[in-house]
């Protein structure tokens, strides 16, 4: 299979929050997910950790007494800078406890490469 190669420069941003918070009566990172779908975001990743702790110094873990706390869960996205920092606002808003960061990341992509149609792909 052919496929097509993109390498530069993106923003990574992960945002830090609780498997409980929610916004707006919806979990928060299923609304976050949804905001960047609506953006045209071209992908994003939630993640859910087996053990953390945030400002309140109170660890959370998966152990199976414990299996319905609240775990860490970071969301992850590459995207331009300029369309990350026009987000910004509304994460602002949206996110009442947790971390947002954002550091620089070079990318290397890989696709599949599209068929033009009548000839194989």
């Amino acid at each position: 299979m052919e496929h097509q190669r993109f390498e530069g420069d993106r923003t990574l941003m992960r945002i830090h929050v609780g498997e409980s918070d929610r916004w707006q009566g919806r979990l928060l990172y299923q609304a976050i997910i949804d905001l960047f779908r609506k953006e045209g975001f071209y992908g994003a990743t939630v993640l859910r950790g087996v053990g953390g702790y945030g400002s309140s110094s109170h660890y959370h873990t998966d152990k199976v007494l414990r299996l319905s706390q609240d775990l860490p869960i970071i969301i992850e996205v590459v995207e331009y800078t300029e369309r990350i920092e026009k987000l910004l606002p509304r994460l602002d808003e949206m996110v009442d406890g947790g971390m947002v960061t954002l550091e620089k990341a070079h990318v290397i992509l890989y696709r599949p490469k599209k068929s033009v149609k009548g000839q194989p792909g």
